[in-house]
């Protein structure tokens, strides 16, 4: 068996944080060494710096390391970022320059057109940017972002769809608390509510799935030649954001043809077993309830995306639900995916 790669976690004190340390627990792969934060938990063990959030204990294997500042130095060559947004792009860009693998769940570098925007199953070959990227920059390390929560459920949901020419895209969002962060949104805003306002969500989920679902051309990515329209919602759910999806197509699918598209749909990471893979990434749930965030989100280990509804539109062609874990498929768990295909591309090396 080869020894584990040694992984670090940087704003690992935080939600997002702590959902990669509890993400990374028993990986097969990578071994959790290195935490960074903020100044003020610098020198500080885990345990007494991190407020946990989740469920269940801290695990005993993080909480003696000592947190580190987010500074390049003696942390591992591969590191998760979880920072803000406000501190994000100086924090991976030094990094970056040091050496180190970055693989950012912030937003700040998703649409740098040398950066790949990945979604293993539907864009892999967008990895190709990455010795682009090195050369533009200098770098000897890189960064590689994942999507916004609800653009990867979104992405998941149209790519076994590609094929029939995606044309034009309306989305509407019910998207979890969890995703609003650590304490969230207020109580009394969201109990019994729904807030029909995400500050800049609709944006990114527009120019992020025409990024993610267009293709590489040899130095660039050619953006989807579809329009994309977002409606994004806060709900009082915990975890699991739900979208509601019309599409319109170039090709005039049967819906036979797309259910048949969404249970053969398999990609690379499918094919080299990587370990965070769930066997079968979209999954069709044919009841005419289902999916629902609280009785499917966690299915897979949060890992899948899970269509139901797949109906005629009077409007568009066709149009369907969709549902993923917003903080695992939809952050850490969509990261450590990331990594994986990179080890396996030989891009941690």
């Amino acid at each position: 068996m080869q020894p584990k790669i040694e992984v670090g976690v940087l704003g690992a004190t935080g939600m997002v944080g702590q959902h990669f340390v509890k993400f990374l627990q028993g990986h097969p792969w990578f071994k959790l060494t290195w935490v960074g934060a903020s100044d003020r938990s610098s020198g500080k063990k885990y345990r007494d710096a991190t407020g946990w959030r989740l469920g269940g204990e801290m695990p005993s294997s993080v909480a003696d390391l000592t947190v580190e500042d987010c500074k390049p130095g003696n942390a591992p060559k591969i590191v998760f970022s979880a920072t803000d947004a406000s501190v994000a792009t100086e924090i991976e860009q030094s990094f970056a320059k040091a050496g180190h693998v970055v693989v950012s769940n912030s937003r700040n570098h998703r649409m740098e057109t040398d950066v790949p925007l990945l979604v293993p199953e539907v864009n892999a070959d967008h990895l190709q940017l990455v010795p682009l990227q090195q050369r533009k920059r200098g770098w000897k390390g890189q960064i590689v972002t994942n999507p916004n929560c609800s653009t990867i459920v979104l992405t998941m949901g149209l790519g076994p769809l590609k094929s029939f020419g995606i044309r034009r895209v309306v989305v509407t969002t019910l998207q979890a608390i969890s995703g609003a962060g650590y304490p969230g949104v207020p109580s009394m805003d969201i109990n019994a509510n729904v807030i029909p306002f995400i500050g800049g969500e609709e944006e990114k989920m527009q120019v992020e799935t025409q990024k993610i679902l267009g293709e590489f051309a040899g130095d660039h990515i050619q953006p989807l030649d579809a329009g994309v329209s977002a409606h994004c919602n806060r709900v009082p759910v915990v975890d699991g954001h739900l979208v509601t999806i019309s599409v319109e197509f170039a090709n005039k699918p049967a819906i036979a043809d797309l259910l048949d598209a969404f249970t053969r749909f398999r990609a690379v990471p499918q094919e080299r077993k990587l370990p965070s893979a769930p066997p079968q990434p979209v999954i069709h749930m044919p009841g005419n309830d289902r999916p629902q965030p609280r009785r499917d989100a966690e299915r897979e280990n949060g890992m899948a995306c899970f269509v139901g509804r797949v109906r005629e539109c009077p409007v568009f062609d066709y149009k369907f639900i969709a549902l993923g874990h917003n903080t695992v498929r939809g952050a850490a768990g969509a990261a450590v995916l990331n990594a994986e295909l990179m080890v396996t591309e030989g891009l941690l090396d």
